[in-house]
Order: C-alpha cells, then structure tokens, then sequence
C-alpha cells in the first residue's frame, strides 16, 4: 500500500464572514473536514470533527459558541459514521492527529477509541489550563476522552520516514499544527485553521480573534513556502476550495 489521502466532510458550520476574515460582510458556510491517512504501517486521522450532539442540539453541547456557528449536520456525518460507511471500523483507528482543541475539530474524538491522540505539547497544556481554556474556547470534554496522548514538541515525523510530519503551525491556538503528507502523486499540506481560506494565504488576512497575530502570519509565511515549493494546500474551511476536492472513496491525492 502507498500513501494516500482520502478527505472526509463532517458537517458543514455557517457564521458570520467576518469570524474567518476580519471586517468581511455577509455569513459563510464552511465545510468541518477530516482525513483519512493510509500508510502501509496503519491509518491515521487528522481532526475528528464536530460531536454527533450537534446534529440535534447544539447548544447543549457547545453553549454559546452556537450563537455564532450554525450546524449542518446530519446523522451519518460524523467521522465515525463516514469510516463505517468505507468499511473502516472506527475502533480500528490507532492515532489521531489533533491540529487543535476546538469542538469541531476533536468533537468525534470520543467515537475513536483505541487510537492514541498526537498533540502539541503546547496545546495540550494550554487545553489542561483553566484560563486559557477561557481564553481559546475550549472544554476538555471534546479532547479529554481517555485515551493515552502522545505529546510532540514541534515537527514531528509521525512514521519516521518523512512521509507523514506534524507541522508546527502556532498562532491559531497556543500549539496548533498541520499536516505535511508526501505520496506518490506529490505532497498535499492540511493546513487545518491556520489557514482558513484561500483568501487567507492570498491577502493575509486574518480572523479578529486569534491567540497570536505574530505567530499565526509565521505560519502562513511558512505554508506559502510549502505551496512554493510545489505542495497543494488545503485550507481548513474554505467552501470554495472545498468543491474541488475529492471526497472519500475517492483520494485527494
């Protein structure tokens, strides 16, 4: 088996434009992804998604955090329910790689439970911290799901052979991270919320609310590197790009 990458939509959230841009007018509905990682040594996920309470009652499950993102949400999407219909039984799942904490992100963690989290030290620490749980929107309930969590300091070479590699991404959240993944038919960034949209990489234009300006256009400095040197990026929730990538069975790359 070579490597390959299989894209996974797992609900789609509608806010206003202006989460994703700052000062953009209008709403946005933008798809919630994950990835499907087949490596000859086992599958690896990266992100999990929204939990499948919000597919009937998003405010119980993430408060006030539903006043500004709207589900679509179906029974069936969720990341659980997409791996069983490939055949794939969740609980076969051995490592989940979380780009960050946030509910749409880690909300399916709990559906996988026999795969090991692989998490930035930093944002693990800062998901164990009252404040900056405050601060980053954060509740552990998503995260916090039991399984063994192996904790990364920057890049990180997930199979020791250069072609799955955690990429430190910070700025986001505290140690937020994309995913480098080299195949046969070249090498595709999942550049989860570092990078929102297209538009991000193209204007620099950043959310109103991130954790550090600083860091996060350090990252995009970085993924343009990454796309000039011949990559396809990704971006986390850029409906646009959305449509031109394949969904499972079929493979992005």
């Amino acid at each position: 088996m070579t490597v390959r990458v299989l894209a996974l939509t797992c609900g789609w959230l509608t806010a206003p434009a202006g989460t994703f841009l700052a000062d953009e007018p209008g709403e946005l509905r933008v798809p919630v992804p994950a990835f499907l990682i087949e490596h000859p040594r086992g599958r690896v996920l990266f992100d999990s998604g929204m939990h499948p309470d919000l597919q009937t009652d998003a405010r119980a499950r993430i408060g006030w955090l539903a006043d500004y993102f709207r589900p679509t949400y179906q029974a069936g999407e969720d990341v659980a329910g997409r791996l069983t219909a490939l055949g794939i039984d969740p609980a076969s799942i051995r490592m989940l790689i979380n780009s960050h904490l946030h509910f749409d992100h880690t909300g399916g963690n709990a559906l996988l439970p026999n795969a090991e989290l692989v998490v930035q030290r930093d944002e693990w620490e800062a998901g164990r911290d009252a404040d900056l749980q405050a601060q980053n929107a954060y509740d552990p309930k998503d995260y916090d799901t039991g399984q063994p969590v192996r904790l990364v300091d920057g890049e990180h070479d997930v199979f020791g052979d250069g072609s799955v590699v955690c990429v430190p991404t910070f700025g986001h959240t505290p140690g937020h991270q994309s995913l480098r993944v080299r195949t046969p038919a070249g090498e595709v960034v999942l550049t989860s919320d570092a990078c929102y949209l297209r538009r991000t990489l193209e204007e620099l234009r950043l959310p109103p609310i991130v954790h550090d300006r600083g860091a996060m256009l350090a990252s995009i400095a970085r993924l343009r590197a990454l796309r000039d040197a011949g990559a396809r990026l990704v971006f986390g929730h850029d409906p646009g790009a959305w449509t031109s990538v394949p969904q499972a069975p079929a493979c992005l790359v």
